[in-house]
């Protein structure tokens, strides 16, 4: 599988409400989009970060490149400019049935570090109790990127990473 994710930084002083109405209108138009595991529409509205960062979890590159190169991303383009979209492989993807209860996403960034005997990126929280977790590597960067959903605020966890809350979750 592959993940992709563009994460669009918005001036302090923007309306996020301007987001959650795009996400309203057009979230479901991603819904059962073809090879699509999902897309969490992924939102920060605080008063020192605005952030806009869709996360796409693709079953092969066929949907991928057909969101990507036959117009679908053209509305991001047109709103936003042009984005970097970061890309990755999942080495880690476990989504439990109650998977679309997920309001939050908690994301932990991690650099993978030059070594002659290289390893699967593990979770933090292995145990942790969530709704899904998701680990996604890009060796071009050595990085990788753990994702873990739930349905209230983690923020007991805000110090390990970036949560974001989800605007809508296209299954």
């Amino acid at each position: 599988m592959i993940g992709m994710q563009y994460k669009i930084m918005l001036p302090n002083d923007y309306d996020m409400e301007i987001i959650k109405n795009r996400v309203k209108t057009n979230g479901s138009k991603t819904d059962g989009f073809e090879g699509l595991l999902f897309k969490a529409y992924l939102v920060v509205n605080s008063p020192t970060k605005k952030q806009y960062a869709p996360l796409y979890i693709w079953e092969n590159s066929e949907g991928m490149n057909r969101f990507i190169f036959d117009g679908f991303y053209k509305n991001i383009l047109n709103s936003f400019g042009w984005q970097t979209i970061n890309i990755g492989v999942s080495s880690y993807i476990d989504l439990s049935d109650q998977f679309d209860k997920s309001q939050f996403v908690l994301e932990i960034e991690h650099e993978i570090k030059e070594t002659q005997n290289i390893a699967t990126p593990e979770l933090t929280f292995p145990d942790e109790p969530s709704l899904g977790k998701v680990i996604i590597y890009n060796p071009d960067k050595w990085k990788y990127t753990e994702f873990y959903f739930y349905e209230e605020n983690p923020v007991e966890k805000s110090e390990r990473g970036s949560i974001y809350e989800i605007a809508h979750l296209s299954l």
